[in-house]
């Protein structure tokens, strides 16, 4: 069984890996996933053509019981509890919007030792995809002050629903 720190760091490779492959299809360009980071720096070094970039990786789960659902955690009474009752009486599209607003709000007062820094977001709740979130990010309040050159946001575990950019920056160098 894997240690939570190294779930974590396999999924951020992961999120990095899916992330450069969407990216190359997009752009033609081609990326490298360089390595993983040590805290105080974006979670993978990599290479977008010839441009160092650092990621910043973030998953976006919905609520925390979700995200014990999505990761395969045994679960106990209050936690199914808590998902009957989130699943019943939330609307699924504002919590969509609150969870990536959280994401940024938190991601923006981070502060890295790197140059050139992404945050890529990858959605790992089922019922939203690329279409949906994209006719929600009006509603998304994206931080004015924050480290990042470009934001992403990947549509579903695999890529396949395509990306998004949140916030834009040439999209070849940053």
């Amino acid at each position: 069984m894997l240690s939570s720190d190294e779930e974590k760091r396999m999924l951020e490779q992961h999120a990095g890996e899916i992330f450069l492959r969407c990216y190359q299809q997009r752009f033609g360009i081609p990326g490298t996933l360089l390595h993983s980071n040590l805290p105080r720096k974006p979670d993978l070094s990599c290479k977008i053509g010839e441009q160092p970039v650092d990621l910043e990786i973030a998953h976006l789960y919905g609520s925390e019981e979700e995200a014990m659902l999505l990761l395969g955690r045994e679960l106990d009474q209050k936690t199914r509890y808590a998902l009957k009752q989130l699943w019943s009486d939330d609307d699924p599209h504002l919590r969509l919007v609150h969870s990536l607003n959280r994401i940024l709000a938190h991601k923006s007062t981070r502060r890295y030792e790197a140059k050139r820094v992404w945050l890529v977001i990858r959605n790992a709740h089922p019922a939203w995809r690329t279409p949906i979130i994209r006719q929600q990010l009006d509603q998304v309040s994206l931080p004015r002050f924050h480290p990042f050159g470009q934001i992403w946001i990947i549509g579903d575990l695999q890529g396949s629903s395509g990306m998004l950019q949140l916030y834009p920056g040439n999209p070849q160098t940053g």
